[in-house]
């Protein structure tokens, strides 16, 4: 029986965990605290014996600070591991501003505000010749979605109007990390949907479906955003997936953000 380990169980991992076991995987997880379908991170003796036992490998743990606690913590271990594969879930943010030009896997990194993501990939990528990097956009789905923001009242049009972001429904990405389970070359893909455009489209559209008032267009200032929120706004970029169609056979099952969101809205009334 082919074997996960899967290091941080959090919104993507945990739905590619839910997938695989469907499919008859054994399905190990790591998150800070044990319950009963995970290991503790801090439970080295219980983390190592499961890398050693594992046939396949993915971390979807994010940089904290400056370094990559798996990498440090685990990194000899994941060189040492037995498996035949392993994975990491990185960002599309590694690419930066590239002022609405597309990128793809070959594009430059480190030149965006993620510059501890950008390490955390560079040095993933160096780890093992097994090593497959998936660089992720914004990620939408079921409880995660444009549709939660307007029925919360949390959803803001901010007038800029050449401001395009890539984005990706979560069972996409999940897809396409389970294809490369069995097929196509260890390597960078990029998990994203074939639309990149304007956030505002998508709050148009969730309101459309949702029946709701459009928000105004408000200014960066005017929409009293957090440092955080207001980031995601300081980059600019198109991201291609051809790589991914091509060496995969992936093909997003929800290629725009107009199907993404009918799904979401399926999934919250069954």
């Amino acid at each position: 029986m082919p074997h996960m380990l899967i290091l941080g169980m959090g919104y993507t991992a945990s739905r590619l965990a839910t997938r695989l076991r469907a499919d008859g995987w054994q399905v190990t997880g790591v998150r800070r605290t044990a319950d009963v379908e995970a290991l503790a991170f801090d439970d080295a003796s219980a983390v190592r014996a499961a890398i050693a036992q594992a046939t396949h490998i993915l971390s979807s743990v994010p940089p904290a600070g400056d370094a990559d606690p798996v990498l440090t913590r685990y990194g000899a271990d994941m060189v040492a591991a037995p498996a035949i594969w392993t994975g990491y879930l990185s960002s599309t943010g590694v690419y930066g501003d590239a002022a609405g030009a597309w990128v793809d896997e070959s594009s430059a990194i480190g030149f965006g505000r993620r510059a501890a993501r950008t390490q955390a990939d560079t040095e993933w990528g160096a780890l093992r010749p097994d090593m497959r990097r998936f660089r992720l956009p914004g990620i939408y789905g079921p409880g995660r979605s444009a549709l939660d923001r307007v029925r919360e009242g949390r959803a803001h049009r901010i007038d800029l109007p050449d401001q395009i972001f890539s984005r990706a429904h979560v069972d996409d990405i999940v897809a396409g990390i389970a294809l490369s389970l069995h097929r196509g070359p260890p390597g960078i893909y990029n998990l994203s949907d074939d639309l990149p455009c304007a956030q505002n489209r998508l709050i148009e559209e969730a309101c459309a479906i949702l029946g709701q008032p459009v928000p105004p267009l408000l200014t960066l200032e005017e929409a009293r955003l957090s440092p955080m929120a207001r980031s995601f706004y300081a980059e600019n970029r198109r991201v291609a997936n051809g790589r991914a169609k091509r060496l995969l056979g992936w093909a997003p099952r929800h290629p725009t953000y107009r199907e993404g969101l009918r799904a979401c809205l399926w999934s919250a009334l069954h």
